[in-house]
């Protein structure tokens, strides 16, 4: 039962009850009041009729002789006899202040209490002296009218008990829906997947069965991807370790002659430092997903930085017949993790380096845009489809599409730029370059009371 309170349901039954009770009691108030005082100032126009009729028939003892026939033993009619006194059944009901207007030749039309009974009054003199006063207590008007205000109220409380069967209705509509979705979800969590989502209801559950579908889908792709690119990884472990255990076994076994150790040695060199390179892949993202990364945040002026970087790398592309430059507009003054800007860019490079032909060039800019600064690291290689754009930095990803065709590395390398740009709050985004192949743009912010500078070239 306790449950049962708790759910979305009752509530919503709860707090339609709620409302409608609040509606009901205010609607029966006002109605009573209003039904009570229509009956009042019904009883009042019917007095004035009745006084005024009467009050024409004559004298006092003419009136008098009607009393019997007009009213019977109702108790209204009282008369002011010329001399001011009251007579009457209804003599109780007529205030002196009443008998005295009427002697004085005036109306009387009032809703007055007398003698702590709230009465209406209706009086008119009498040509011949004195007169008439009809009057009648509020409580018996109210209580003719009682069986209106008694139907109201039934007619109110139907009303009622139709909202909160409405309001439970409306409210099992609302949530069975949320309580299917609620149910898909949780076996989403529980690791199934192609949930068929029920997206029946209300248009804000729809759209939240929509995206849970959505969701769903997002979820398989993704999962796919990483088997994908696990059993990729799986497989290029597998080689060279598979390299590694034929070596160390055929060395243990003396069957490798001493010449061509050397060359079994470069080999097994090889063969570790890409197993090595995987694993450090592979760390560097543990590390990326860790909560206390550090960001150890400095002024750092890139367009200083990019040269650097050029010719740290010089080792790799001069061998290679590649033409790297940096080109810069400076000072480019960022405060940022130097270190880490610098492990950013060096990513990049090393997949623009890997994908270039001889002779293709690769190229490092920045300049200062506004509030931002902008690095780019460009090069002329085969470039990026729209589907490969969309997907440059998921995990595995490019290296799934391309090995066999292409130079591919561990299929880890834009995904770590990626997330470590995400950690930094740089703000990285995969594109097309000048140069004919991809270009990777990094955004930040600029250092505050930076002033953007004139370009100048490096080449090397």
């Amino acid at each position: 039962m306790k449950a049962w309170f708790r759910s979305l349901h009752a509530r919503v039954t709860l707090v339609m009850a709620a409302v409608a009770a609040i509606a009901t009691l205010v609607a029966g108030f006002v109605g009573a009041q209003l039904i009570r005082s229509a009956a009042v100032d019904q009883a009042r126009s019917s007095l004035a009729r009745e006084a005024t009729a009467l009050s024409a028939s004559g004298s006092v003892t003419d009136l008098a002789s009607l009393r019997e026939l007009a009213f019977g033993e109702a108790g209204r009619i009282a008369l002011v006899q010329p001399d001011g006194t009251v007579t009457g059944a209804g003599r109780r009901l007529v205030s002196a202040a009443a008998a005295r207007k009427v002697l004085g030749g005036q109306s009387v039309s009032q809703a007055e209490t007398v003698l702590g009974v709230p009465v209406v009054v209706e009086a008119r003199p009498i040509s011949a002296g004195g007169g008439l006063v009809l009057a009648e207590p509020v409580s018996a008007v109210t209580q003719a009218a009682g069986p209106l205000v008694t139907r109201l109220l039934w007619s109110l409380l139907i009303g009622f008990a139709a909202a909160v069967l409405g309001g439970a209705l409306v409210a099992r509509w609302v949530a069975r829906p949320l309580v299917r979705v609620a149910g898909a979800a949780r076996r989403l969590a529980g690791g199934e997947r192609g949930v068929a989502v029920d997206a029946a209801g209300p248009a804000e559950v729809r759209e939240v069965s929509e995206a849970l579908a959505g969701l769903d889908a997002s979820l398989g792709a993704s999962e796919a991807r990483q088997r994908e690119f696990l059993l990729s990884v799986s497989h290029e472990m597998r080689t060279p370790l598979t390299a590694l255990q034929g070596y160390a076994e055929a060395l243990a076994d003396g069957i490798i002659a001493a010449d061509d150790v050397p060359r079994v040695g470069r080999t097994l060199s090889a063969e570790t430092e890409r197993l090595d390179h995987f694993v450090r892949d592979l760390l560097e993202l543990a590390r990326l997903e860790a909560d206390d990364f550090r960001v150890d945040l400095q002024a750092v002026d890139a367009a200083a930085v990019l040269p650097t970087v050029v010719e740290a790398w010089r080792g790799v592309w001069e061998p290679a017949g590649v033409a790297m430059r940096a080109g810069v507009a400076g000072p480019l003054s960022v405060v940022t993790d130097a270190r880490r800007l610098r492990q950013l860019l060096d990513g990049l490079v090393e997949n623009a380096l890997r994908a270039v032909p001889p002779g293709a060039p690769v190229v490092l800019s920045g300049r200062q845009e506004g509030g931002a600064v902008v690095l780019e690291v460009r090069d002329g290689g085969p470039g990026l489809s729209d589907d490969d754009l969309r997907h440059a930095f998921e995990r595995g990803a490019l290296r799934g599409r391309y090995a066999g065709e292409r130079k591919v590395g561990t299929g880890l390398g834009l995904s770590i730029a990626a997330r470590l740009a995400s950690r930094m709050g740089i703000r990285l985004a995969a594109g097309r370059a000048p140069e004919g192949g991809a270009a990777f743009t990094l955004t930040l912010p600029a250092a505050p009371g930076s002033v953007p500078g004139a370009g100048r070239d490096a080449a090397s």
